[in-house]
């Protein structure tokens, strides 16, 4: 039996996006030790950017699956520790410049809840390992996870932005103004990517997402 490396581990991890922002949890930092035992179970300890982050389950579940990718592993546990705790200085410097070249995603986009109609574009493609990409008209596709694709396909031109946000907050059990916030980063992270489509907002999509290979 061969022995897994971390450095094996990591490296499927920067294939594993984070829900809010298309940039690897390993870029963010979010992970903070990788052990391996002699019997190739792995032990992941990471963060959060914040602790009321609602795709928590979702990340720890993306983590635990690319994880597996790497021939060999057994188990896989992840612990979510706070301390340290983390901050913008922990991001790699390829991902602050990505993030620059976004135009700053903490910002939500100003759309108007009742008017808007956001339509997702583009289409879904399955990959080997049978993970799923987004893939938008100019061939270009992104590494999302499961939530992100959930939300794309419930764009679906009919329901307005204040519908979308009820319907998140059904899908994660949390209260409305809990996820206000990651619904709008989500609208404008897709409409910059060219998978999304929004009636009252006519700025052309400017793609700079983490492509995959």
């Amino acid at each position: 039996m061969s022995k897994v490396t971390g450095e094996q581990v990591r490296a499927s991890l920067k294939q594993c996006m984070d829900p809010e922002i298309p940039i690897s949890i390993v870029d963010l930092g979010l992970i903070y030790g990788i052990d391996i035992s002699e019997k190739n179970d792995v032990n992941i300890k990471m963060t959060m950017t914040t602790k009321g982050c609602p795709l928590h389950d979702t990340m720890v579940d993306d983590v635990k699956r690319y994880t597996r990718k790497v021939a060999g592993v057994n188990n896989v546990n992840v612990d979510i520790v706070w301390d340290p705790p983390w901050s913008m200085d922990k991001i790699s410097d390829e991902a602050k410049s990505m993030m620059k070249n976004m135009g700053g995603l903490s910002t939500p986009a100003p759309l108007d809840y009742e008017a808007a109609l956001p339509q997702g574009v583009g289409k879904m493609v399955k990959q080997e390992d049978g993970s799923m990409m987004l893939v938008n008209e100019h061939d270009q596709g992104f590494m999302v996870n499961q939530a992100i694709i959930d939300f794309w396909k419930s764009c679906n031109g009919e329901r307005k932005v204040t519908e979308l946000v009820d319907l998140f907050a059904q899908q994660t059990g949390l209260q409305r103004s809990q996820v206000e916030k990651e619904v709008m980063q989500l609208l404008k992270q897709l409409n910059e990517g060219g998978l999304l489509v929004i009636t009252n907002q006519n700025e052309a999509p400017n793609v700079d997402f983490k492509k995959s290979n």
